[in-house]
């Protein structure tokens, strides 16, 4: 539910302003001429479609890119921002959509990076912790000093990354998605996070694509739309269609229509899988399940139960301790990712720069990476091919932003999370393993990618859909399967309620999640 702005906000002083920002990359123009007013103690929600330049922005407002044109001003004094050193000092804390941690370090260690605490000229790592920790603690956002970043999962880290901004006392807050890869119960904890910094004087950039989020914890919202400002309402009396409208410039669907379909015989099938993490721990404790020619299955729990374990033995990215995966009878346990592949295995992978693409290639060579040995002729690569392939599927999947001969790493983060799927659908798999499909995407993406997989669903591929959108497990799925502790704790109809579906994610009793029903 939208709340008030801030008391006297009309004539509240400005902590950022920003008056025609424009920002060219090449013959792309990023931002042009866009107008930006953060009061004091205010959440201001940035909205806009994918590519519509709402990071770009806010990269220029951290000092990452200069702007052609325009003028930034930070307590109302005109303010020249050179580097992200120069914005921190000025006040200016951001964290980015994309994470900005060393893996092989610990959570306390990257926390206080480039501010450490010291003793005797050495680092004080028993300080490092306790300062983690008091912060942890301060801020609801749980997290593991000692805990490797590599061994914790996208959420956690997301966690490090909101809890080291904050850790730098930012007087402004900029959050490029933050929420992205949070659970339900993360994101009404972070929530509660940005009301508290804002009722301490904290004014808070809040860049998301979930509308409802702009309508619970912002106060104003301003929308980009390819690029140029379209306009800045109070989120009071505002409601999702109307935003999404500004956002798109027409009607978006914002509930998915599906038709009852029958399924066919089992496609892909799990039998008694078991699978250990990175540290050899279990974490996949004898998952069955099957998913049948025509039908979306919905695993739905909380991060770190096991998911992206099981999707990792199904693509062949990790050994399986025991059990078998089958696809059409064939049994593929223990395949390597081109056998699983070949085997007839799509996979929208979850994290899109660690698995989904080659960022230093071009769109064509990403869109290529599945079948460019069928594509090859004499051994060698076909490039008109490719660029000819890439043109077409660039266009049917509304990629913006670049095209067949642009580095993958110069889109926007939810137009490469379009290629990804532009090329998984376009292989024709028989099985489809979606994670997270839709992190990071726009209103009017979300609609594309659901319509599409629906289309793939309703022509006879199976779906195993993982998703942490307990609205899109429940719009997408035929049956909902709930994980806990590496185990399918129980099986749920798509008209489950979040208490129903909570109880069982959170390890309540499957009786308990019915009388709630």
């Amino acid at each position: 539910m939208a709340h008030e702005s801030p008391a006297g906000a009309g004539a509240a002083e400005l902590a950022l302003e920003l008056r025609g920002i424009t920002k060219r990359f090449g013959a792309v123009v990023a931002n042009d001429g866009v107008d930006l007013q953060l009061r004091r103690g205010e959440i201001h929600a940035l909205l806009g479609e994918n590519g519509a330049g709402k990071s770009t922005l806010m990269s220029v407002v951290y000092g990452m890119a200069r702007p052609d044109e325009g003028e930034i001003r930070i307590d109302g004094e005109v303010a020249v921002v050179s580097s992200p050193k120069d914005a921190m000092a000025r006040g200016v804390g951001m964290v980015f959509q994309h994470f900005m941690l060393i893996p092989v370090m610990t959570v306390a260690e990257n926390l206080v990076l480039g501010a450490e605490p010291r003793r005797g000229g050495l680092l004080d790592l028993a300080a490092a912790r306790r300062r983690t920790r008091e912060l942890s603690q301060r801020y609801g956002l749980r997290v593991d000093p000692d805990a490797r970043v590599s061994d914790i999962s996208v959420g956690q880290q997301q966690r490090v990354e909101i809890l080291r901004a904050l850790d730098r006392g930012a007087r402004i807050l900029v959050l490029d998605e933050p929420t992205a890869v949070l659970t339900a119960q993360e994101t009404a904890e972070l929530v509660e996070v940005l009301r508290g910094l804002r009722a301490g004087g904290t004014s808070i950039v809040f860049i998301t694509h979930k509308l409802h989020e702009v309508l619970e914890v912002a106060d104003r919202v301003t929308v980009l739309r390819r690029g140029k400002t379209i306009g800045t309402i109070d989120t009071a009396g505002a409601d999702e269609a109307s935003l999404a409208r500004m956002m798109v410039g027409r009607d978006v669907v914002l509930r998915v229509e599906k038709e009852a379909r029958t399924p066919g015989a089992p496609l892909l099938e799990i039998d008694d899988l078991h699978v250990t993490d990175d540290r050899g721990l279990p974490a996949v404790d004898g998952v069955s399940l099957q998913v049948r020619a025509g039908e979306i299955v919905a695993v739905a729990g909380i991060d770190g139960n096991g998911q992206s374990e099981i999707i990792d033995a199904v693509c062949g990215l990790r050994p399986v301790a025991s059990g078998h995966v089958r696809i059409g009878g064939r049994d593929i346990t223990g395949c390597d990712p081109r056998e699983a592949r070949e085997a007839g295995i799509g996979h929208i992978a979850e994290d899109r720069h660690r698995r989904g693409l080659v960022l230093d290639f071009t769109l064509a060579e990403n869109l290529a990476l599945r079948d460019y040995r069928s594509g090859a002729r004499f051994g060698l690569l076909r490039p008109r091919r490719m660029l000819d392939t890439a043109r077409r599927l660039l266009a049917e999947f509304d990629v913006r932003g670049g095209e067949p001969e642009t580095p993958a790493r110069s889109l926007s983060g939810g137009n490469q999370q379009k290629v990804v799927i532009a090329r998984e659908i376009s292989g024709e798999p028989d099985a489809l393993i979606a994670a997270q499909p839709t992190r990071g995407l726009d209103v009017g993406a979300i609609e594309f990618v659901h319509r599409r997989l629906l289309a793939e669903r309703d022509d006879g591929k199976a779906i195993l859909l993982f998703s942490l959108e307990l609205d899109e497990v429940r719009a997408l799925a035929d049956r909902i399967l709930v994980i806990y502790g590496g185990r399918i704790v129980g099986e749920l109809p798509p008209t489950a309620g979040d208490e129903e579906l909570g109880l069982l994610m959170t390890g309540g009793s499957r009786v308990a999640a019915e009388g709630a029903a």
